[in-house]
């Protein structure tokens, strides 16, 4: 339910105000440019919430993506951590020249040594002298301490001095926040950044030493992205109320010690950004007191850069109503979920069956394939048991799902994850089954089909940090 209030006004369940592009100043007609040069250029925009004075402006949510469905925000995450580090320092319970190795006593550290002399300042500001980035797709698959590893990373610059980008850095600062305040980050912050900008779905992963990372691991809904960059671009006020300290906004929006860095910010020319992988981005333009929240599937930054430099922030000057309607109908037909229908003459038997599958890096061993009625059951088995996926013919459904595919995910397993499948015959022997992991950027195609006496099992992903195919699985029937 809303609260209206004017003619063209209201505020959301999610506690934001709506209005009109013109309005607030608002191009729409650029707005509707950007989505034209973001499609020709054949970039995946999965979602688009723009805010500018005090009201948002302008929404999309591509299917089967939606406002109400969470998000992995990746490296927006860093954005995140960066609050807690302010509000500690603040308060005066941490210092940024304070030594790291000082909250880890258990790790042995020369004295003399070069990671003995590193500060908090040098993890916020990405300048631990480490030779190497650690991303976080690395660590996961570390199940020992990640504390432990973060001080056995060669260092070959005196830290402070030198610029590398790494999750390991943020990790460290979540554990020292549980160092400092005994709890995670994510318990620190609920009550003093999440709650008061009504952010209710806030999900944080957990690392084996009892630490949220602090790189990356947020989920939470795309209006708290866009909720985290209003907080940003109001210096840290929300409804009145100093959430965040003022120094501290300006203080982490600015370059400190790289050019296109700030604490835990990415810092460009007319703008600052909370910016993930696979570009998740909440981009502040506080100049114009405009804030673009965009959830996407793409390969990095540099490729939507272009764009948006071309129509932000030149899109913050007018606007009509007869732009605004264009927009808004351009928009509603977003969420359509587009028709699944198969090749006329299936033949399921052709498939149907245990399969034997020769050896692979995978080390999938069995392939299992059955339809009952209308859904069609996978069945994949390896040295860890039977995984199974059962996805409905000719029509889409969601449900919880975990299936393997680490490697294709950002070494994410994707544990019971909410997964719009959907499967059709796309010739007489050739099955191909969709996964929209909807709470990522993930999306795979796996195709089923005979070859010969054969069955052979693709899988690809539309992005990924790596392979985004596995190698092609081969069956025969057992004998």
């Amino acid at each position: 339910m809303s609260e209206v209030i004017g003619a063209n006004e209201a505020i959301r369940s999610d506690g934001l105000r709506r209005a009109q592009p013109s309005d607030r100043q608002v191009d729409a007609t650029a707005i509707q440019r950007f989505l034209d040069d973001v499609e020709g250029a054949g970039l995946e925009l999965q979602s688009l919430m723009l805010w500018r004075d005090g009201a948002v402006v302008c929404e999309g949510f591509h299917w089967p993506y939606g406002p109400d469905r969470p998000r992995m925000s990746h490296s927006m995450t860093k954005s995140v951590t960066a609050c807690a580090i302010g509000l500690l320092v603040d308060t005066g319970e941490l210092a940024l020249q304070d030594r790291v190795a000082s909250f880890f006593p258990e790790v042995a550290i020369d004295p003399a040594s070069p990671a003995a002399r590193m500060t908090v300042e040098d993890l916020i500001t990405m300048r631990t002298g480490h030779a190497e980035e650690v991303s976080g797709s690395i660590w996961r698959g570390i199940r020992t301490s990640w504390i432990a590893e973060f001080f056995n990373i060669p260092i070959v610059h005196e830290p402070g001095t030198h610029y590398l980008y790494s999750s390991a850095a943020s990790y460290m600062l979540s554990a020292i926040v549980s160092r400092v305040t005994g709890d995670t980050i994510h318990a620190y912050l609920t009550p003093r950044l999440f709650e008061p900008l009504g952010m209710k779905q806030v999900r944080w992963d957990i690392g084996p030493d009892g630490v949220n990372p602090g790189g990356n691991g947020v989920t939470f809904l795309p209006v708290d992205s866009l909720k985290l960059g209003i907080l940003h671009a109001q210096k840290g006020v929300w409804e009145g109320r100093q959430i965040l300290p003022r120094w501290w906004v300006e203080a982490a929006t600015r370059a400190q010690g790289a050019d296109d860095y700030g604490y835990h910010w990415v810092i460009g020319d007319t703008y600052f950004v909370a910016l993930g992988q696979f570009v998740q981005m909440s981009l502040v333009y506080p100049e114009y007191n405009a804030v673009l929240a965009i959830h996407s599937a793409m390969e990095e930054s540099a490729v939507l850069l272009p764009h948006l430099k071309r129509h932000f922030p030149a899109a913050f000057a007018g606007g009509s109503i007869e732009a605004d309607r264009a927009l808004a109908e351009r928009l509603a037909g977003w969420p359509t979920e587009p028709a699944l229908s198969s090749a006329p003459n299936a033949e399921p038997a052709s498939l149907e069956g245990d399969w034997i599958v020769a050896a692979n890096n995978l080390g999938v061993e069995r392939i299992g394939l059955s339809f009952a009625g209308d859904s069609v059951r996978l069945a994949l088995t390896d040295a860890s048991g039977e995984h199974v996926l059962t996805a409905p013919l000719d029509r889409w459904r969601t449900a919880p799902l975990t299936f393997p595919g680490a490697s294709l995910h950002h070494g994410y397993a994707m544990a019971e994850t909410p997964t719009v499948t959907g499967a059709r015959w796309i010739a007489a022997d050739r099955l191909e089954i969709a996964l929209h992991f909807v709470e990522s950027a993930f999306r795979d195609t796996l195709t089923i089909a005979r070859d010969g006496d054969a069955l052979t099992l693709d899988r690809r992903v539309n992005i990924n940090s790596a392979a985004r195919a596995w190698p092609t699985l081969r069956g025969n029937r057992p004998v």
